[in-house]
């Protein structure tokens, strides 16, 4: 019901509405709709309440991660049309893989912290509450499993479009990283469930540091935020944005069309045409980045001329003189 009453709101726009209004419309008591606009206020919302003339927002709540702020206006068929949000979570990627077979394609579980969030090859991905955008969405593509590494590179090339249709000035660090001034902003990580010729369901995580202002000794020289970085933008604009452009390029994957996702991750990438290490295990060799072909896969050129292909998820990347 508060759900209901918080989307009469968000539709009324600046214009009042009168609790009778609200009252007969939701089939509920003013006394009901009362407490409810008081519960909103304690969420976080800037409700300006007048006798006789009703309620309205006084400022757009476009930070607020509840679902209805993220639905209204949401420009998406599949991709976030069902939000579960928790104020605190494990993982929203593992949450996802525990209901995978019981929720529908696109259903996305949000979350204001995470206590165990996670990168990619088990490592740890800080996640404070009210800090960034934590969350996973779930995918049920009727594509071979082979084919399902791909999906990283879109969730990449949509992070990035979206940023920079929001004025910032992003780029990929291939396949999974978006970063700005070369240091990550956002990291992406994908799992999945499948038998040999079919995929069960896709879980693709998108950790994004939006307000962190501090970051530890291990992570200063190679992290940062959006509000770091000089970019105030509010969160619910920046998932909106994410799951458009996601959704774009999602469905144009499954018309097998990966000319755009493609396009996107060459023209935004950090390391073409530069010298990288490549790191596997202990092992690390410098090579130059020539291309990404049309798998996905980086092709890379060794100091003898060799032309490598490298797959996504078998290495590390790393610049010559740092992060990138």
């Amino acid at each position: 019901m508060r759900d209901k009453v918080i989307k009469a709101i968000l539709d009324s726009g600046k214009e009042f509405v009168s609790g009778e209004e609200l009252s007969k419309e939701l089939g509920i008591s003013r006394t009901a709709v009362w407490k409810h606009i008081n519960a909103l206020k304690e969420e976080g919302y800037s409700i300006e309440s007048v006798n006789k003339k009703g309620y309205r927002l006084l400022d757009s709540p476009n930070d607020l991660l509840n679902p209805q702020n993220i639905y209204h206006n949401l420009q998406t068929d599949i991709i976030g049309q069902n939000i579960i949000h928790f104020n605190k979570l494990e993982s929203t990627n593992d949450y996802l893989k525990q209901v995978g077979n019981d929720v529908v394609e696109g259903t996305v579980a949000i979350s204001e912290e995470q206590t165990k969030g996670k990168g990619r090859l088990g490592r740890v991905w800080e996640s404070k509450v009210g800090d960034g955008i934590w969350m996973s969405i779930i995918l049920k593509p009727d594509i071979m499993p082979y084919k399902a590494p791909f999906i990283t590179l879109i969730a990449g090339a949509s992070v990035v479009k979206a940023l920079n249709n929001l004025g910032v000035n992003a780029q990929i660090k291939w396949p999974n990283d978006v970063i700005i001034n070369d240091k990550k902003v956002c990291g992406i990580l994908t799992e999945l469930s499948a038998e040999i010729e079919r995929i069960n369901y896709v879980v693709l995580g998108i950790g994004m540091n939006v307000k962190n202002e501090d970051f530890d000794s291990k992570l200063k020289n190679k992290a940062t935020s959006l509000h770091k970085e000089g970019y105030k933008l509010h969160r619910v604009d920046i998932v909106k944005e994410i799951f458009y452009q996601f959704e774009l390029l999602y469905k144009k994957y499954l018309d097998n069309d990966k000319e755009e996702v493609l396009n996107i991750c060459r023209d935004y990438s950090a390391i073409l045409n530069k010298e990288i290490y490549i790191i596997r295990n202990d092992e690390k060799e410098l090579v130059k980045c020539i291309d990404v072909n049309e798998e996905g896969n980086l092709l890379v050129k060794n100091s003898s001329g060799q032309v490598k292909e490298i797959i996504s998820g078998e290495v590390s990347i790393r610049g010559v003189k740092g992060y990138v």
